[in-house]
């Protein structure tokens, strides 16, 4: 009998997937959970990620990026990690909070995004976590759109997605009141198409609560990262067991 090769994994996630106790790492980063779950199932993890993704970017990495095109050859398993940024309160909207960064020229560029950032957490607060970057509906369409993609593309391959963390950021005062909806609407829209979830705030919700993770209330720290890599291995491998 034919060895089974190591399994390699494709993860579509935001900063949650590279973001440590310190700050940002680089993908290759072992204590990082993507690649923890990857090393607990004898593989390794491929990572295209972004600062504030949403299911949205998902979507967009897909059908515009010939880095996936090319990787989605021959991954053994797709790992959707989008949807804990989602139902983040974004006082701006997403074009125009996203757009600071085009500002010209570079003073006025800081001064937009000082003042940003020092009215950020006031007007979450006034306008009760109102709107969020990305209505639950969209959320669902946007991942429903990349299932059905990937299926076409690869009808076996095994797709499992997440369901959203929790934050205790200062910079949102702690506000989150769309997750819960967002969190029912991805449930409901799995059950339907048949994608595994793994529930983040289950597995990270004490750790990140508790003030374990990164100071800044949103990311993890490695105790959390290898709590998610080791759940999201024991979701996966049951799925590889059945496509190869």
């Amino acid at each position: 009998m034919t060895a089974r090769k190591p399994p390699r994994l494709l993860v579509f996630g935001d900063s949650l997937s590279f973001h440590g106790p310190a700050g940002p790492c680089a993908a290759d980063e072992p204590r990082l959970w993507g690649n923890v779950a990857a090393a607990a199932l004898g593989g390794n993890a491929d990572l295209v990620a972004g600062f504030g993704w949403t299911a949205r970017d998902l979507w967009w990495s897909l059908i515009g990026d010939p880095r996936v095109w090319a990787d989605l050859r021959d991954v053994d398993a797709v790992v959707l990690a989008v949807g804990s940024m989602d139902p983040l309160p974004s006082p701006l909207p997403t074009y125009l909070r996203t757009g600071l960064r085009y500002l010209r020229p570079p003073w006025l560029r800081r001064a937009a995004r000082k003042a940003y950032l020092a009215a950020q957490p006031r007007l979450v607060v006034a306008l009760r976590g109102r709107p969020v970057a990305l209505p639950k509906k969209l959320t669902v369409h946007y991942l429903g759109k990349s299932v059905y993609a990937l299926r076409v593309l690869r009808p076996d391959l095994p797709i499992v997605a997440i369901l959203p963390s929790v934050h205790r950021a200062p910079s949102y005062r702690s506000v989150y009141p769309g997750r819960d909806a967002t969190a029912a609407a991805i449930a409901g829209w799995a059950g339907q198409a048949g994608v595994p979830l793994l529930d983040l705030s289950a597995v990270v919700g004490e750790h990140v609560l508790g003030g374990r993770g990164n100071p800044d209330g949103m990311h993890w720290g490695w105790e959390g990262h290898t709590a998610v890599g080791k759940a999201m291995a024991a979701l996966i491998g049951p799925l590889l067991d059945k496509s190869g």
